[in-house]
């Protein structure tokens, strides 16, 4: 059932990919080639490999990669099924490249080639939900709409703001996807089962042409350790993504609720579907989708920790490259789908205005401007603006058509109720008003990172400028893997052409 499962996912995420990625997918076999042909280089030119057999086994090679790549040829995913069409293309002399290597640490370095490849679709659709969520936020900087907090309507933003505020946490995603990179991007190749040979193999060099920047320090963590614990970072990385796709999800979801939402999905196009049983309901298919998708990665990713719990270093179970692609695959997709929602959102900023005007989101200004500009303490002016909003609800009145009057007598009242000497509201019938405007509150923000217009062209430009840096490092990443791969070919053509 597993197995379904795996591939199930795979084939939707290849199904799906519109993002600039690496292409196509280079397997296990791909990278038992290119191991192959750098073994046959490095060897012949440092003493390792007789150089006068090198032509015949890189002809071998050649033959078993050639026949792979045909439609229905084989691929064997092991260094144990590849051998043997090796030796079948080449003789049994072939097998002298296997000098100095293991199984263990083959098959580590294909799994890190494959994996490093798979972040980095990650971070090119990391990348577009952040640029598309930017590219909104850029379009509704003035919009302003209620924000929630405990699922209660708290205070008023702009929408520009609030998504401001999921690109921080798509930010954090980036910086931790590098991160785990990093750790991921170091080559196993040379340390052999776990502490190396007595071979005196060029790790360096290997490394380079395997497009690694440089090699894991210790032969033991090699294959022991660090492989088996970049499982369980890969899926804190995605858990991480996912959650923030989660919780912007549930956030619009909430407006399905209402009869009169501020924020949909634009109909049809596979966004939303009616009910086959009432015909007013307009369902948000793609919303539950993400969802979905999102707990998927959620529980892909919790599987990589149970899977690399508790066994000795040394097991495999965690290692499983399917398992892994499986993981990244449903994170690609998932923001993928994401990225859809966000295209397709429709904002109606009236109805988030009326939406405001129903309820007292901007009371805590009242209290804010009695404290700031009449030194009144705060607690003072909060009892005074609760006393307002009590009011207003026993009796359904909206802020923008509350008395003033009525704010002056709740003010003296409120004094007596307090023990404070009597004195009048300070404030005018301009600056109460004022005080219950939203976009006057959005406006006089001060506040570092706020939603003033200031801050928001600062933060805009800022994120805009870290985004760009993310996709100059995908960018330096992948030209770094297909240059040293192009050397490696380059390199090896003449080794093969003496074959000939």
């Amino acid at each position: 059932m597993r197995q379904f499962m795996t591939a199930a996912i795979i084939a939707g995420a290849m199904a799906t990919e519109a993002l600039a990625q690496p292409a196509p997918r280079r397997d296990e076999f791909y990278w038992l080639g290119q191991i192959n042909k750098a073994s046959v280089i490095i060897n012949s030119q440092e003493g390792l490999l007789d150089p006068a057999i090198a032509p015949r086994i890189a002809r071998g090679i050649d033959t078993v990669l050639r026949a792979g790549d045909q439609p229905g040829g084989r691929r064997p995913n092991l260094v144990i099924t590849f051998e043997p069409l090796l030796i079948e293309a080449a003789g049994v002399e072939a097998t002298l490249i296997h000098a100095g290597r293991s199984s263990q640490d083959m098959l580590t370095t294909v799994r890190s080639a494959m994996m490093r490849e798979e972040l980095l679709r990650v971070a090119a659709a990391l990348r577009q939900v952040t640029a598309t969520m930017l590219d909104i936020a850029e379009r509704h900087r003035d919009t302003i709409v209620p924000n929630y907090t405990n699922g209660v309507a708290a205070q008023p933003n702009s929408y520009g703001h609030y998504l401001l505020g999921h690109v921080a946490g798509l930010e954090r995603d980036m910086q931790r996807l590098r991160e785990a990179y990093a750790r991921l991007d170091l080559s196993p190749m040379g340390t052999t089962v776990l502490n190396g040979t007595s071979w005196p193999l060029n790790r360096d060099r290997m490394a380079r042409y395997l497009g690694f920047p440089a090699t894991i320090e210790n032969a033991y963590d090699a294959a022991q350790i660090l492989a088996a614990e970049m499982p369980v970072e890969l899926g804190a990385v995605s858990t991480a993504i996912a959650i923030h796709a989660g919780a912007y999800i549930a956030d619009v979801m909430t407006q399905y609720a209402q009869p009169r939402p501020w924020l949909l999905l634009a109909e049809g196009d596979g966004n939303t579907y009616v009910s086959s049983a009432m015909p007013q309901k307009r369902n948000p298919g793609l919303l539950n989708d993400v969802r979905r998708q999102a707990s998927m990665v959620v529980t892909l990713a919790t599987g990589r920790t149970i899977t690399a719990h508790n066994i000795p270093p040394g097991m495999n179970d965690a290692k499983s490259t399917a398992d892994n692609v499986a993981l990244t695959a449903a994170t690609t997709r998932m923001l993928e789908q994401w990225n859809r929602v966000l295209r397709a959102l429709v904002l109606n900023p009236a109805r988030a205005l009326e939406e405001l005007d129903l309820d007292w989101t901007a009371s805590q200004e009242i209290a804010d401007v009695l404290m700031r500009e009449h030194r009144l303490p705060f607690r003072v002016g909060h009892h005074f603006a609760s006393e307002v909003v009590d009011f207003a609800k026993s009796r359904d009145i909206r802020p923008s058509d509350f008395p003033y009057a009525e704010a002056q007598r709740l003010y003296r009242h409120m004094l007596h109720e307090m023990g404070l000497p009597e004195a009048d509201l300070p404030m005018t019938e301009q600056a109460f008003r004022a005080a219950l405007d939203p976009a006057a509150i959005i406006r006089a923000r001060a506040t570092p990172g706020g939603p003033q217009p200031a801050e928001m062209t600062r933060m805009l430009a800022s994120a805009r400028g870290r985004l760009a840096g993310h996709g100059e490092w995908a960018t330096a990443q992948r030209g770094r893997i297909d240059a040293a791969l192009a050397t490696l070919e380059a390199d090896f053509a003449p080794i093969l052409a003496r074959a000939n």
